[in-house]
């Protein structure tokens, strides 16, 4: 069936006549008279009575123009939502989060401007370890996810986002718990949290580097699950960490957070992709992603030492 035909069809309804439904469509009277009968071929059965006065439907039309108008008003719809998700405005959004990534304010920041200007997309979540996300995208189970580089798979693209300050936590208590800026170097002794370095290979390595720097080797303690849990157990007295900067929001109680004196590791972080080239929903949020995070300052550290209450 031809949708144009239902068209006609209503707008003889609406009208009321052949002629100035004709002239409502822009088109001649014979021709719209032509495809009328064609689609009452079509269908088996007359649509309208026709008379000098113009054009009444027939009890097959009556039941037969409500459908009409459903078609057209899909149709309408379809194309609608087409145009909507060609230009990224609608549709879904998949988004992944390696773990405490969601506690960065940027992130749900970031969610939260993208639902208000983009409200007919649905947004969901998932937190995972930067590998497993991965596995996700290569799956198509998410569409972006933000990660710590490097990927563990290549076909995985990178779009980098930008490089978080770290801090030293320490139990509080702890003779340098008191101290501002605190060396490396001053927790050589110490037993070392960390988290499984397939968790995130780049952060992990990074850390190790800067402490082999400072002239040690970490006396690595027990592991931790994921980076978020390296905080509850440093305050519980089980040994010291480098965490991102903004894991000092989470203010375990005991433990204390310093800014580390001399180079220290950064916590890379980057939107990750199946696809070299984003598009659609994903597209926006990268845009409105960097953006923001073009906006953060370079460092964010704390002049004095962050103890939790």
């Amino acid at each position: 069936m031809d949708l144009r035909h239902l068209r006609y069809f209503v707008s003889i309804a609406d009208h009321g006549s052949f002629t100035r439904a004709a002239e409502a469509l822009h088109i001649e009277q014979p021709p719209l008279s032509q495809q009328i009968k064609a689609l009452e071929a079509e269908l088996g059965l007359s649509l309208f009575h026709r008379s000098r006065r113009g054009a009444t439907l027939t009890e097959g039309g009556i039941h037969l123009l409500a459908k009409a108008r459903h078609i057209l008003e899909m149709e309408r719809e379809f194309y609608l939502l087409a145009g909507g998700l060609a230009r990224g405005e609608q549709g879904r959004l998949r988004l992944g989060m390696a773990g405490a990534v969601a506690l960065l304010p940027l992130i749900p920041r970031a969610i939260r401007l993208f639902r208000e200007r983009w409200p007919d997309i649905v947004i969901t979540l998932d937190e995972s370890n930067t590998p497993a996300l991965c596995e996700a995208l290569h799956e198509h189970r998410l569409d972006i996810a933000i990660v710590r580089p490097p990927a563990p798979d290549p076909r995985i693209t990178l779009h980098p986002l930008f490089d978080e300050p770290t801090v030293l936590a320490i139990p509080k208590g702890h003779p340098l718990s008191q101290q501002d800026r605190i060396p490396l170097s001053a927790v050589a002794n110490e037993p070392f949290l960390i988290f499984k370095r397939e968790l995130g290979p780049g952060f992990y390595d990074a850390i190790i580097a800067a402490c082999q720097k400072a002239g040690f080797t970490p006396r690595l303690g027990q592991s931790t699950p994921q980076i978020a849990a390296t905080v509850p157990m440093v305050a519980a007295g089980m040994g010291v960490s480098i965490v991102p900067a903004y894991l000092s929001q989470i203010h375990a109680e005991g433990a204390t957070f310093h800014p580390i004196d001399g180079p220290m590791p950064r916590a890379s972080i980057a939107l990750a992709s199946s696809q070299p080239e984003l598009s659609g929903p994903s597209a926006r949020f990268h845009h409105l992603l960097s953006e923001l995070a073009g906006r953060m300052p370079t460092a964010s550290l704390p002049s004095t030492p962050v103890s939790a209450p």
